[in-house]
Parts: C-alpha cells; sequence; structure tokens
C-alpha cells in the first residue's frame, strides 16, 4: 500500500516553517501518545506514522530530498544514508530521536515514561554510537564488499558480567532512594490534566540496587573499552560521503543497557585509470591518428574485465563511445550505469625522417583539409550528442 504524503500526514503545507512543522508534531504526538490510547493499535500506528513524517521533514536535509523525489528518495536503502525509517520504526526509535519536541523534557517526563520508564529500561543507559571512515576502491563500490574492521568499543564487563559488582556476598544493596523499584513517581499537572510521571532513579540508574564492592576489574563501571574486529557489509553503489548505519554494533551501555549504534563513512580512492561520475565511470582511450582514420580494434578495461571495441574509420578525437551496464549499480537498486570512453588522438613528440616525409605528404592533402570537410566541422553540441547516445 502506497505511503501518505508526509505534508498530508503532519497537516502541513509545502511551504510550513521549521516551527510549524515541529508544532503540527507535538500535536500529534500528544494525541496519539500510548499512554493516552492504551491498548489501541490505530492511535500506536498514527504515533508511528507521524514520528516518521517528523523524521523526514523536520531535517532540511531529507525534506529537501522528499520535496524534489517523494518516497521514492528513501525506498529500498535499507536506512543507509537516507530517510525515514523504512517500515521499521519501533517505540525506542521514537522515544529516543523525538523527545526534544517536548522542550527537553522529553516524552518519558512529560507522559511518566511513555510505557517505557522501567527498571532497568536499557533505553536509558544505551551506549554511544562510534563513527569511523572506511577507504572503498572503484572496484568494491562496484561488487559491494564485506569489510573487517579493527575498532576500540566498550564491550561488557566479562569478570562481573556486566553487574559492575564484585563476586563476593553483599556487594549490593537495595537503593534506600527508590526503594528498589529503580524509579522515582510523582504526580505532575500538564495542560492536559494531571498525569503521574515516572523517573529512572539517579542514584542506582534505574537497577534497584547499589554497588557497596565495585568489580575490581572495570571499577564498577560494568564495561571494558577493548579492542575487536567486526565484519560489516557494504552494499554495491556507495558514494564519497555517505554513511552506514550499523545498528548495534558501536558502545556497549553501562549495566546492561543497549549498544549503540556503528557509524561508517565512505570514502572512495582515486582510481588510477577510471574517473568515476555518479553511476558512469568514464575511460580516456588514447590511440594513435593512424587507427582513428584507418579503424581498429582495441582492448578497453572496464570494472568487469577488458573488453575489445571497434574503432570505426574516420573516428574523431573527442568522440564519445559508450559501454551499456558497464558502470556502477544504483545503491537503491535501480540499475547500472555505463563506463563512457573519451576518444583521445595521442600525438607523438618525436618523429624518424621515414615518419616525417610520410607526414609531409599527406600534410597538404585536400582531404586532410578540416576546412574543406564539412563533417570534421564537430563543436560542442555535436559532442554532448555523442555524449547522451
Amino acid at each position: 500500500m502506497a505511503k501518505k504524503d508526509y505534508y498530508e500526514v503532519l497537516g502541513v503545507s509545502k511551504g510550513s516553517s521549521d516551527k510549524e512543522i515541529k508544532d503540527a508534531y507535538r500535536k500529534l504526538a500528544i494525541k496519539y501518545h500510548p499512554d493516552r490510547n492504551q491498548g489501541d493499535k490505530a492511535a500506536e500506528e498514527k504515533f508511528k506514522e507521524a514520528a516518521e513524517a517528523y523524521d523526514v521533514l523536520g531535517n532540511s536535509e531529507k525534506k529537501q530530498r522528499y520535496d524534489q523525489f517523494g518516497h521514492q528518495a528513501f525506498d529500498g536503502n535499507g536506512g543507509f544514508g537516507g530517510g525515514g525509517f523504512g517500515g521499521g520504526m519501533n517505540m525506542e526509535d521514537i522515544f529516543r530521536n523525538f523527545g526534544d519536541v517536548f522542550g527537553g523534557s522529553g516524552f518519558d517526563s512529560f507522559f511518566g515514561g511513555g510505557g517505557s520508564s522501567r527498571r532497568g529500561d536499557s533505553r536509558q543507559n544505551r551506549g554511544s554510537s562510534i563513527r569511523i571512515t572506511t577507504k572503498l576502491t572503484l572496484e568494491e563500490i562496484a561488487k559491494g564488499v564485506t569489510k573487517k574492521i579493527n575498532i576500540q568499543r566498550k564491550s561488557s564487563c566479562k569478570t562481573c558480567q556486566g553487574s559492575g559488582a564484585s563476586a563476593e556476598s553483599n556487594a549490593k544493596e537495595t537503593c534506600k532512594k527508590c526503594n528498589g523499584s529503580g524509579v522515582i513517581r510523582k504526580v505532575q499537572n500538564t495542560f492536559l490534566g494531571q498525569f503521574q510521571t515516572e523517573a529512572i532513579c539517579t542514584t542506582c540508574n534505574g537497577k534497584g540496587e547499589v554497588i557497596l564492592k565495585p568489580c575490581k576489574e572495570c571499577h564498577g563501571k560494568s564495561v571494558l573499552t577493548q579492542k575487536e574486529t567486526i565484519e560489516i557489509n557494504i552494499p554495491a553503489g556507495v558514494q564519497q560521503g555517505m554513511s552506514l548505519n550499523v545498528r548495534g554494533e558501536g558502545n556497549q551501555g553501562e549495566f546492561g543497557g543497549g549498544k549503540g549504534d556503528l557509524i561508517v563513512q565512505i570514502e572512495e580512492t582515486e582510481h588510477p585509470i577510471f574517473i568515476r561520475d555518479e553511476k558512469n565511470i568514464i575511460y580516456n582511450l588514447n590511440i594513435n591518428f593512424a587507427k582513428l582514420a584507418l579503424g581498429s580494434e582495441v582492448i578497453v578495461p572496464t570494472i568487469d574485465g577488458d573488453v575489445k571495441i571497434n574503432i570505426k574509420a574516420g573516428t574523431h578525437a573527442g568522440k564519445i563511445l559508450r559501454l551499456s551496464g558497464k558502470g556502477i549499480p544504483d545503491v537503491n537498486g535501480y540499475g547500472k550505469g555505463d563506463q563512457l570512453i573519451v576518444v583521445n588522438a595521442w600525438t607523438p613528440q618525436h618523429l624518424s625522417s621515414e615518419e616525417k616525409k610520410a607526414m609531409e605528404t599527406l600534410i597538404n592533402s585536400s582531404n586532410f583539409n578540416p576546412d574543406k570537410n564539412s563533417k570534421s566541422k564537430e563543436g560542442f553540441f555535436s559532442k554532448m550528442k555523442d555524449f547522451f547516445s
């Protein structure tokens, strides 16, 4: 089923300001919030739908892409370098990413936890994300690649199994501030009426227990920073500056908190013979004048291996030949680009006496005079026609 227009979902126009878009989302988030519509699946879907729309329209870069291409700008990329949640949005995503629309208090404090402020809530101690850069060759970009990456990240302490406490008896006790519940409850008056709010206990970080004897290995932090090697799959067609978000491969949160993400930024290395132009590959073919005049078969390298092409007799320098489908795949799966071969006439720097004599016999020939041969008068627009043919 086709997705609704994001502007229609939020009830705003394309000319709406950032504040109007934010206010519209805030209004819908309040209306369809799970705490106000417990057990109402339709309200939950509208809550998610509004958050997905705000994820795009509330981000200037994503909004620009959406205005130009619509939903197609984000479809099929698996969340790679793009907008929306690709149909995979969950409540944790929404609470973590969009709580700021409530002026910094977040969903949890405003609605009493959004059904998620429970003891040991992994969102509260979620680990931070890690950002790295990886270099890719054009060949790797064309085919996709699995990369082994060495990173330094926080992982659960094996000595204490991530508890932060020593293995000795009486290493923990019940938190006196929250009486072991992990949360502090209070009643809050809002413009919607009276709500009971829950906040994570800051003394025990929502665990309901405090550590008396910390683990000697992690010093009570429950996590240790260590070097690890992971494998990531990079799809074909990525571009310079794109970022790949790998869920759950970032830092481990303290005390059993969730893992952050690994954000991999793509850097293309310069290729010795090819030039990339989005999905197309450009190759400069240097060929001598005689072969251009007489025609010839030449071997041309491509990203998939060498191919043989025919140079027609009378081919002009600057002509662009096209090898269909020999370029880079589109990262969203919309076909492959082409290889464009730019024909360049190679001129020798030094001639033997015999070669000079041969050239001198041709230099004044009428057939070698471009002014007398209209077909030789190929200008800019003629070359552009070759390019798009």
